[in-house]
C-alpha cells in the first residue's frame, strides 16, 4: 500500500467514531392496544422488554402493547459492535365503552354444550391460531394502512359486550357496516394464510400476514376474491361483506394480531367523515 493510501486509510478510521450508539427511533403512539413500528440499524439487534424482535434488512421492526397492559415498555438495539441505544416507553392508558346488546337469540350469546360444536369451534381456533402464527420477513407492516370498507363504524375494539345480560370477553376488532357483497380491500400488503368459508362463530374468515408476526383476520365475509398463498397489494379486492357464522346482520369485522396480542386497527388509519346512515 502507498503510504498516500495507508494515511487515507488511517483518517477514515480515526473519523469513525467507536462503539457508536445505533439508531433507533419508534413511529407510533405507545398506547394500549396499538402496533408500534419501529426504525434501528439494519446491523442491530432489537428486544422489547426481553423478547427478541425480527428486523428487516431495512431496519424496520414491530410489536404490539396488549389492551390491558400497564406501565412502561422497554426497546433496546444492540450494534454488532456492542454498542447499544434504549428507549423506555410509558404506555398510554384507554378508556374502553361498554356497550348492552339484549333480545338477542340466545344461541348468538351461548353455543350449544355439545361434543359436535364444541370440537368444531376446536378446530376452527387451531387454524386461526396456526394462520396468524406465521412470522415471515414481509414488511407490509410499514405501510400507511387504509380503511377496507367505506362504512360506519359499529364496532370498536376494546369495549366490552354485554349480551342479554352476560358479560362477553372485550371485542377484539373493528366492526364496519356494509350491505351483503361489498368489496373488502386489503388494507396493506400481505399474504393471504387462510381462507375458510364457513366457521362456527366467524363465517368467512379470511387471514392476511403483514410480516414479523403481524396479521389481520377478516369474518363474517359472503366471499372471497383471493386463495390461500396468494400475494395480496395494498387496496386490492380481497373478498365480500357478509353475515355469515354467529352474526347479527351484515358487516365487516377486521381484527388484527401480533402473534396472540390483539391490535386496535383503528389507531393505524387516517381520520375520515364518518358516512352517514341512509335515510
Amino acid at each position: 500500500m502507498t503510504r498516500t493510501g495507508l494515511t487515507l486509510l488511517l483518517t477514515l478510521a480515526f473519523a469513525l467514531p467507536a462503539n457508536a450508539e445505533p439508531t433507533l427511533s419508534i413511529r407510533d403512539d405507545v398506547t394500549q392496544g396499538a402496533m408500534v413500528r419501529g426504525q434501528t440499524s439494519a446491523t442491530a439487534t432489537v428486544t422489547m422488554n426481553g423478547r427478541s424482535l425480527p428486523v428487516s434488512e431495512s431496519g424496520a421492526f414491530v410489536f404490539a402493547v396488549a389492551r390491558a397492559y400497564e406501565g412502561d415498555v422497554t426497546v433496546i438495539a444492540t450494534d454488532a459492535d456492542g454498542s447499544s441505544a434504549s428507549l423506555k416507553l410509558p404506555v398510554t392508558d384507554r378508556a374502553f365503552d361498554v356497550q348492552r346488546i339484549d333480545g338477542l337469540p340466545q344461541d348468538k350469546v351461548t353455543p350449544p354444550k355439545t361434543k359436535e360444536v364444541q370440537d368444531r369451534i376446536w378446530r376452527d381456533v387451531t387454524q386461526i391460531r396456526k394462520a396468524r402464527g406465521v412470522e415471515s420477513g414481509r414488511i407490509d407492516f410499514t405501510e400507511a394502512f387504509i380503511w377496507p370498507v367505506d362504512g360506519i363504524v359499529t364496532g370498536v375494539f376494546g369495549s366490552q359486550r354485554i349480551l342479554n345480560g352476560t358479560p362477553k370477553s372485550p371485542h377484539s376488532g373493528l366492526d364496519i357496516a356494509g350491505d351483503t357483497g361489498t368489496p373488502v380491500n386489503a388494507p396493506a400488503g400481505g399474504v393471504v394464510t387462510l381462507w375458510h368459508p364457513d366457521m362456527y362463530y366467524t363465517g368467512g374468515t379470511l387471514v392476511v400476514d403483514h410480516g414479523h408476526g403481524i396479521s389481520s383476520t377478516f369474518i363474517h365475509l359472503s366471499d372471497t376474491l383471493v386463495k390461500e398463498g396468494d400475494v395480496v397489494k395494498q387496496g386490492q379486492p380481497i373478498a365480500k361483506v357478509g353475515a355469515t357464522g354467529r352474526a347479527t346482520g351484515p358487516h365487516l369485522h377486521w381484527s388484527m394480531n401480533w402473534d396472540e396480542v390483539r391490535i386496535d386497527p383503528q389507531l393505524l388509519l387516517p381520520d375520515r367523515d364518518e358516512p352517514k346512515e341512509a335515510e
